[in-house]
């Protein structure tokens, strides 16, 4: 029996979290999990789902030396992509999610999630956070830390 692989969907704030004004306390812990949860995508023990919509909202970064780190990142450890293809089915998802008061960004990344069949959703937002359905679990990175400790504290059992 094989186990299963946690797969998750971080929007771009977390990508960019480790290049954010690391004073403030919240964003350092959140910048730590959140490079913590990336190790785990590069040694295989994370899935990594991605999108149309983040690889755009990437290429849009004006700090061209962070939109290269994000866009090799992405481009190297992705298991599951969200492709344009797949733009009207995520177009009407995100509709439904918009309708919840979520801005149309937020909702599409939401909708890539959920059609990539993510365990999580990650975000560092406060009002996406607030969000909830019932095909996808939304947490910050810290919070996440704590639902992988508890799945490979089980796995390793």
């Amino acid at each position: 029996m094989t186990e299963k692989i946690l797969r998750i969907y971080l929007d771009n704030c977390c990508y960019n979290l480790p290049y954010d004004d690391q004073s403030q306390i919240r964003i350092s812990l959140e910048a730590q999990a959140k490079i913590f949860i990336q190790n785990a995508i590069r040694c295989g023990k994370i899935e990594l789902a991605t999108s149309y919509i983040l690889v755009y909202e990437n290429n849009r970064n004006p700090h061209i030396d962070n939109r290269i780190r994000i866009g090799n990142f992405i481009k190297n450890f992705t298991s599951v992509f969200i492709d344009i293809d797949q733009v009207d089915e995520v177009i009407s998802m995100a509709d439904e999610i918009m309708k919840s008061g979520l801005k149309e960004m937020d909702a599409s990344h939401i909708a890539c999630a959920i059609k990539a069949e993510c365990d999580y959703f990650l975000t560092t937002d406060d009002r996406v956070l607030k969000y909830s359905n019932d095909k996808i679990k939304i947490l910050n990175p810290i919070e996440f830390l704590k639902i992988l400790e508890v799945t490979q504290d089980v796995q390793h059992d």
